[in-house]
């Protein structure tokens, strides 16, 4: 709801009025305007020039999306893994997902450079994948700056493999579009085949699992990506 270039515009008063609705954020959901300016000791028309300056109309469009903004902090409960892995192979396992892997392996198998690519969890996978890749005899890379300098030998040729469980964020989308621009041959893993993500890809294979959050990290499991990741590379070795 408070984007940063939003906070850095804020004066002394809005500061101050953000950092207490910040901490209040169920309480002032529900006040009313004269309320919130007697318990910050601001004016009306501060907090007015305040809703402007976060793209709310008046107090009233406010405190709807700060409401909205509470329910999607509100904890969700975690499935316990046997539930997770089951629902995994549940909607997965019956669908087209061997197709799909055996189609990657093929790709992969005529490439001369496997690069991997993904950020927070999925960049860790990413790191992991690469390792068991060249484990299993097809040496491959991850590349964690989108800027960093390949050389045109690992760029011809090559095929990308980007992990995202959104299939939107915007640091992997940048890198894959730095490296379709060197006809590197995208294969994505994502949670859902219809992300820009997955849409831009060559070869996606989507895994179907409920996205889970705690404390307002996302905390979908990432068994499948290692189920995904795995199989492939056995298929190579084989």
């Amino acid at each position: 709801m408070f984007t940063a270039e939003m906070i850095a515009s804020f004066n002394d008063l809005e500061t101050s009025l953000y950092n207490y609705i910040s901490q209040n954020s169920e309480k002032v959901a529900y006040m009313r305007i004269r309320e919130l300016a007697d318990e910050t000791h601001v004016s009306t028309a501060t907090i007015l020039r305040f809703c402007r300056k976060i793209n709310c109309e008046g107090f009233s469009e406010f405190k709807v999306k700060l409401k909205m903004e509470n329910g999607r902090k509100t904890k969700t409960s975690i499935k316990t893994p046997q539930q997770s892995i089951t629902e995994f192979f549940e909607r997965t396992l019956e669908g087209d997902i061997e197709n799909k892997m055996n189609q990657a392996a093929k790709t992969i198998t005529e490439a001369d450079t496997v690069i991997f690519i993904g950020t927070g969890s999925s960049g860790i996978l990413a790191e992991y994948g690469a390792r068991y890749f060249s484990s299993m005899g097809k040496f491959s890379i991850y590349i964690k700056d989108p800027h960093f300098p390949i050389h045109a030998k690992f760029r011809n040729n090559s095929v990308t493999i980007a992990l995202s469980v959104s299939g939107e964020t915007p640091f992997t989308l940048a890198q894959m579009n730095q490296l379709k621009k060197v006809n590197s041959t995208i294969i994505s893993i994502t949670n859902d085949k219809h992300s820009t993500v997955a849409k831009i890809s060559t070869i996606n294979i989507p895994y179907y699992v409920t996205v889970e959050h705690c404390e307002n990290a996302n905390v979908t499991t990432q068994v499948p990506v290692v189920y995904i990741l795995e199989s492939i590379a056995r298929k190579l070795h084989q």
